[in-house]
């Protein structure tokens, strides 16, 4: 039982590392079996309806990771502009040298099935809007009112992802390290 367990588990840990980096049309069925060294037939057998249900498994595992990850530098400091200051910093580091896929929680997918499977295009609000969830947390925490919470978080949250975009289209880490510099100006309260 522990080694079929074991066997979703790399299938859903490999797929979520290759949709980060190339996306959902870019990656098959058969570079998960070779990468994971699963049998086709475990993969069938654990996700029976194909690509798309191995998909959402592998969002949805990106999406605890990348929650779990901001909630840790969250918990380390109490000023919410240090919190979001080191959290874009450390998604710079991710990218420094390699350009890591932890460095892209969703971005590629999301913008490439959004309008074609809306199973997948659901999964992926569901990411966006568990880190944002971690973000208002912090925010009201700190003092901030609801709305400011929450617009701060749809803010920031859209500045990551761009930032993401940006530092993968210029293979450098300067947008999110800019952006990081710039928390200071949207984290003021009115």
């Amino acid at each position: 039982m522990l080694n079929k367990n074991k066997s979703k588990d790399v299938l859903i840990k490999v797929a979520s590392r290759l949709f980060r980096i190339r996306g959902y049309d870019g990656v098959g069925l058969n570079d998960i079996i070779e990468e994971s060294g699963i049998p086709k037939g475990s993969l069938y057998h654990y996700f029976p309806k194909g690509k798309e249900q191995l998909a959402i498994e592998a969002i949805n595992h990106t999406k605890e990771d990348v929650t779990s990850q901001i909630q840790e530098i969250f918990n380390r400091f109490a000023d919410p502009t240090e919190a979001f200051q080191s959290h874009i910093l450390e998604l710079a580091e991710n990218f420094m040298g390699n350009f890591d896929p932890l460095g892209m929680p969703i971005g590629t997918i999301a913008g490439e099935k959004y309008s074609t499977s809306e199973p997948i295009r659901i999964a992926c609000q569901s990411a966006f809007e568990s880190w944002q969830a971690v973000y208002i947390t912090k925010l009201l925490a700190s003092g901030y009112s609801e709305k400011q919470s929450k617009d701060l978080s749809i803010v920031i949250n859209a500045m990551v992802e761009g930032g993401i975009l940006l530092s993968l289209t210029t293979k450098t880490v300067k947008p999110l390290q800019v952006i990081a510099e710039q928390i200071p100006l949207f984290l003021l309260k009115k």
